[in-house]
């Protein structure tokens, strides 16, 4: 049995995302990269990766598109500070420029083990851009090179992001509302 789906309060609405990842998709051109390989964080950043390609691609950039499967958080809400390879890149990454994308930079520790394994390998440069930003949340050293958004502390879902596998679908950055006027930070608990 699945829990109820509940009502989800708009942080970042689809038109500030959509303005946004253009901005962002010129500030990646701005860079300057070379030989481009964009590389997504599954599951999250899907929604986000899928968005700011097609923004690469109107600003005249024309990257290969990759992919890794990284979890800190297993079927829990806190990261376990331990980063386990669900899915690896395929793709050679060495002499390139590599775009990392990811959802949320929180703690870091995902971030952090994806551009060190990706420098490790022989990129040229390993270049960050995420969705949102908690930064009073880094267990580890790291600021990302792109940020869309600084987010407050609270759990968000939408745009790709879950609680329990819900409101992936959502195309806005929310927070689940259980009628108290706070947000709920472990939504299904």
């Amino acid at each position: 049995m699945t829990s109820p789906v509940r009502p989800v309060r708009t942080l970042f609405d689809e038109d500030a995302i959509a303005r946004r990842n253009g901005e962002l998709a010129r500030e990646i051109l701005a860079a300057a990269p070379r030989d481009l390989l964009v590389v997504a964080v599954l599951k999250g950043s899907f929604m986000f990766a899928a968005d700011l390609l097609r923004a690469l691609h109107r600003v005249g950039l024309a990257p290969q598109v990759e992919f890794v499967h990284l979890s800190s958080y297993r079927t829990g809400t806190v990261s376990t500070g331990q980063v386990e390879i669900l899915r690896d890149v395929q793709s050679e990454v060495r002499g390139r420029d590599v775009l990392l994308v990811d959802d949320i930079l929180e703690s870091g520790r995902t971030v952090v083990f994806a551009k060190d394994l990706l420098m490790a390998r022989g990129a040229n440069r390993v270049l960050t851009a995420v969705l949102l930003e908690k930064p009073g949340k880094r267990a580890v050293s790291i600021d990302a090179e792109f940020v869309g958004f600084t987010c407050p502390d609270v759990f968000v879902v939408g745009y790709g992001m879950d609680a329990a596998h819900a409101y992936r679908q959502l195309p806005f950055v929310g927070v689940v509302d259980f009628g108290n006027g706070e947000p709920d930070l472990f939504p299904g608990a």
